[in-house]
C-alpha cells in the first residue's frame, strides 16, 4: 500500500485534478485574492501560476510529499513567493490571524476530519479574510446519494481518503463560516463524482 500512495497515486492525482474541464473553478477560485494566501491541499501546484499580482505569498500545506516537491518544481520562476509544508489541514502550522486568504480546491473531500480542518482554517485566518472553496461531494438526488454512500467506502481506499458524500456548505456553516456565495451543479462525469460546491466564506 506504501509503493502505491508514494509512486502511483501522486501521479494519479496529479492526472486528475489536471483535467481541462477544472481550470474554471480553478481561476475562479484564486481570482480577487491578495495579501497572504494559505492553499490547503495544494497537491502539484495546479493554482499556483493563476494567483493575482496582488497576493505577496502563498503557503502550500499537503501530506504528500511526493506531491509538495512537484508542486515547489512548479513554483519555480512564479511570482508570488510559495512555500511549501508538509503537514494536515487538522493540525496547520501557522499563527493565529496570520493569513489573509485561504483556498481548498477538492481537498475537503479528502482530510480525515473535517471539522477539525474548517477550526483550524478558521483560527489562521484573519477576521476580515476571505475562504475560498471547489469541492465536489454530496449530490441532492436520493439515488445519486445512494451510490455515493455506497462507493465511499472503496473509493477513499483507492483515492487518497477521498469522501464522495461531504455535504460540503453545511460543513462549512456548521464551522463558524458565513457563505456569501455557492454555486453548485454537476461537471461532466459520472454523477457521484461531479457535483461541485464553489464559494466564497468569511468568518462571523
Amino acid at each position: 500500500m506504501r509503493l502505491y500512495e508514494k509512486h502511483i497515486l501522486p501521479r494519479l492525482t496529479h492526472l486528475a485534478m489536471g483535467q481541462d474541464q477544472l481550470l474554471p473553478y480553478r481561476r475562479r477560485a484564486a481570482s480577487g485574492l491578495h495579501g497572504r494566501v494559505l492553499e490547503i491541499g495544494i497537491g502539484s501546484g495546479l493554482n499556483l501560476a493563476l494567483y493575482p499580482e496582488a497576493v505577496r505569498q502563498i503557503i502550500g500545506v499537503d501530506p504528500s510529499p511526493e506531491l509538495l516537491s512537484r508542486a515547489a518544481q512548479t513554483s519555480h520562476g512564479l511570482m508570488p513567493a510559495a512555500e511549501m509544508i508538509e503537514g494536515v489541514a487538522e493540525a496547520l502550522p501557522l499563527e493565529d490571524r496570520s493569513v489573509d486568504c485561504v483556498v481548498a480546491t477538492w481537498a475537503l473531500c479528502s482530510v480525515s476530519e473535517p471539522e477539525k480542518a474548517l477550526a483550524e482554517i478558521r483560527r489562521v485566518l484573519k477576521p476580515d479574510g476571505i475562504f475560498r472553496f471547489v469541492e465536489h461531494g454530496l449530490a441532492p438526488e436520493a439515488r445519486v446519494r445512494r451510490w455515493q454512500r455506497w462507493l465511499t467506502p472503496a473509493w477513499k481506499r483507492c483515492a487518497g481518503n477521498c469522501h464522495l458524500d461531504r455535504p460540503t456548505n453545511a460543513l462549512v456553516e456548521k464551522s463558524g463560516f458565513r457563505i456569501e456565495r455557492l454555486d453548485t451543479g454537476y461537471a461532466t462525469g459520472p454523477r457521484p463524482f461531479v457535483f461541485m460546491y464553489e464559494g466564497q466564506a468569511r468568518l462571523y
